[in-house]
């Protein structure tokens, strides 16, 4: 008979060590230091793409390069099996560690210790391919625009620990659409990986995207949410409009060059993606600059639409919502 001593019914109560240790069949015991293993996604990896590591709460999470997928330890459940709900993977993690308990003894680690976050410290470029070119001009965006804004294909990049504990060794990312967004005297200042879920772009330092780049010869400054949102506003022609993006839509540009933009220009605009997310955002500037919000629905933004519904249908819609704006 089990004793319901070691019984669990929450998962909370499951280690989380456990649960990566179990489910990846790990052979060491994690107990805040950080490995790196062949990818759990992707059967054809050779070089070890999966990163188990310790965040800044001191929780044990994961992300695979490989896959670009990422998370916790019941997102890591639900991936593997393909599970529906975290609610599902919740309950097969508590039936399993019930199962594993009836046979083992397992001793938690209470010694977990964040340890320092990976930063990109090397890359090397490449050339241009038939690959980009289909996804660039996917979205009407021009070999002119990406040159202008220095955006350059990176051949790998490489992750190393800010504070290296453990004596890791640095980890090479290398995809096929990869991208370099540089600043005007060569500096990286972001990686933009387009088919990875969850990290399409890896800050390396902090740029307002397109600032370099303006000219404060016309009338109105224009907000969007990035740059490939700036490069496809670029391609509708708006006369008399120029454009900048922040790192990121949750991060706002720093109030000396807002207060600046507010002189210089006639009036100052926001146009961010259309979800919920973009919607709280544009509302932070509307509150505090009390600037104009564009709403624009025909896409979740600007660069969807130019590659679902072409510059024509695109600009007849975006161009009467800034007229009335302005």
């Amino acid at each position: 008979m089990i004793s319901t001593k070691t019984i669990v019914s929450d998962v909370v109560d499951v280690p989380r060590e456990w649960i990566f240790e179990f489910y990846l069949k790990l052979d060491e015991r994690l107990s805040g230091q950080d490995i790196k293993i062949n990818s759990a996604f992707n059967p054809r990896d050779k070089t070890p793409s999966m990163c188990i590591y310790v965040d800044t709460r001191a929780n044990y999470r994961y992300k695979d390069f490989s896959s670009g997928r990422g998370g916790d330890a019941l997102d890591l459940v639900k991936d593997l099996f393909n599970l529906a709900t975290r609610g599902t993977a919740s309950f097969k993690v508590v039936q399993d560690y019930n199962e594993y308990l009836t046979n083992n003894k397992y001793v938690q680690n209470y010694t977990v210790r964040s340890q320092g976050r990976y930063q990109i410290t090397d890359y090397e470029m490449r050339h241009w391919t038939n690959f980009d070119e289909k996804y660039w001009t996917g979205h009407k965006i021009s070999s002119g625009q990406l040159q202008k804004y220095n955006v350059i294909p990176l051949d790998h990049y490489i992750l190393t620990r800010e504070t290296d504990l453990n004596g890791n060794y640095p980890l090479t990312i290398k995809t096929r659409y990869l991208y370099g967004y540089f600043k005007e005297d060569g500096t990286l200042y972001k990686v933009y990986q387009p088919k990875s879920k969850d990290n399409k772009f890896l800050k390396v330092r902090d740029y307002i995207q397109g600032s370099e780049q303006l000219k404060y010869d016309k009338s109105y400054l224009l907000i969007v949410s990035s740059l490939k949102d700036l490069l496809a506003i670029n391609m509708l022609g708006m006369k008399g409009i120029e454009a900048v993006a922040p790192d990121s839509e949750n991060i706002m540009i720093p109030e000396v060059f807002m207060q600046n933009a507010l002189k210089k220009y006639k009036k100052v605009l926001v146009l961010f993606d259309n979800d919920e997310a973009g919607v709280e955002c544009a509302k932070r500037y509307e509150k505090k600059y009390g600037l104009t919000c564009i709403n624009f629905t025909l896409s979740k933004d600007v660069a969807d639409a130019l590659k679902e519904h072409g510059i024509e249908k695109t600009r007849a819609e975006l161009f009467p919502l800034l007229k009335q704006a302005l």
